[in-house]
């Protein structure tokens, strides 16, 4: 989510629920961004909790006692994936707390990992919890944001993560990735996910990576790493619940055709993918048969992070080929159908247009590096990004 939506709705969620979840990947900025909303929209004192730090997770060995200490305090507890049973206490104490007639603003929780990670927590707090997500920058945050240096082919190679985007150099930047990717394997995931050697974790990233923007073929993995198929499903579930890696489902709907079954992996930041893929520096990647499916797993994790919830995303394949890159379905049966191309003289292939006849389409889309916009054969519009960008913006 762009910060700007998610500092509205925040401050929304903090005077309407009892509890707010601000998830993301690491180093996003999540803990900055809920210290200085809280502050600005909720009246009350604040109190908080860094589950790193050991002295901290002690304190809520009772839970219970402890945090009811704390009444008419908004209490703010990062890192909340490191007590995940902490959710069935949080049920009672805002009981308590609604009970003496404080209705919101209970608690901010902030999470690095997905909220089906945090098991319990969809049980036992129903309808009085709700979910937010910051992500790395995107392409319409930092077009909007002139102070932090809008730069379309930086973003691509390095990524979103601030630290990266951000850095002096791209050599500063590779050592920021590397680094992330490290700590990740070493400590994140052996801590939450599965109990895997951290070189093994890394190499599943990496093959992962060359998979990027295809089906995985997860059997083909496992026999690499010597691990059965459901292990490595597990891998990747782990991947895509720490933020690293999207899963983009296939179409659903109804056809009489053959469809491909398997969801399309992709690396979530392109910074990262280029990283596990040792693609140092621009020029590089320009050359490298990756450029393709870096672009559309960059474009797509754009759009995606911009699509308004009403909107649900697939992709399109049939067995005889013909294919989507990414299929949009909205509000009042609105169907669009999208090409990405890297090429700033696109071109599409019947397969599209046939494909597009099969899920009813309604509107055809060929989102490209440039910045023109104009029709093209087959009623189809060929767009930029943030062009594309705004337009969603707009629904």
């Amino acid at each position: 989510m762009k910060k700007r939506d998610l500092e509205n709705k925040l401050k929304h969620a903090l005077i309407s629920m009892p509890v707010a979840v601000i998830l993301g990947p690491r180093q996003v900025g999540k803990t900055t961004l809920a210290l200085e909303l809280s502050r600005e929209s909720i009246d009350k004192p604040i109190h908080y909790l860094d589950l790193e730090l050991d002295s901290d997770l002690a304190k809520l060995d009772d839970a219970e006692s402890y945090l009811r200490r704390f009444e008419n305090q908004l209490l703010i507890i990062d890192e909340v994936q490191r007590k995940p049973e902490l959710f069935k206490t949080l049920r009672g104490l805002i009981d308590i707390r609604k009970r003496a007639g404080e209705k919101v603003g209970h608690f901010l929780l902030i999470g690095s990992a997905s909220k089906d990670l945090l098991q319990q927590s969809s049980e036992t707090l129903a309808g009085r919890i709700r979910y937010l997500e910051l992500t790395p920058f995107t392409a319409w945050e930092l077009y909007q944001d002139d102070s932090l240096g809008f730069n379309f082919e930086k973003l691509w190679f390095r990524g979103g993560f601030p630290d990266s985007y951000l850095a002096e150099s791209d050599s500063n930047s590779w050592d920021w990735r590397y680094d992330f990717i490290t700590t990740y394997v070493e400590k994140d995931i052996p801590l939450f996910g599965p109990q895997v050697p951290a070189a093994r974790m890394k190499r599943f990233w990496t093959m992962l990576a060359h998979y990027h923007g295809q089906q995985a073929v997860l059997s083909e993995i496992g026999k690499s790493l010597e691990v059965s198929h459901t292990t490595i499903r597990t891998y990747l579930d782990t991947l895509q619940d720490f933020f690293m890696v999207r899963q983009l489902q296939p179409w659903s709907g109804n056809t009489k055709k053959r469809l491909v079954k398997s969801p399309k992996v992709y690396i979530r930041d392109s910074g990262l993918l280029h990283s596990l893929l040792n693609i140092s520096n621009f020029d590089q990647l320009l050359g490298n048969p990756v450029v393709g499916s870096s672009w559309e797993g960059f474009v797509i994790e754009n759009i995606l992070n911009q699509l308004p919830s009403t909107w649900k995303a697939s992709y399109y394949r049939s067995s005889n080929k013909n294919e989507i890159d990414l299929v949009l379905e909205g509000p009042e049966d609105a169907v669009w159908a999208i090409e990405i191309k890297k090429s700033l003289a696109p071109s599409i292939s019947s397969g599209f247009h046939t494909a597009a006849e099969d899920i009813k389409a309604k509107k055809k889309f060929v989102v490209y590096s440039g910045t023109d916009q104009f029709p093209i054969k087959g009623d189809t519009e060929v767009i930029g990004l943030i062009a594309f960008l705004k337009m969603i913006q707009n629904l």
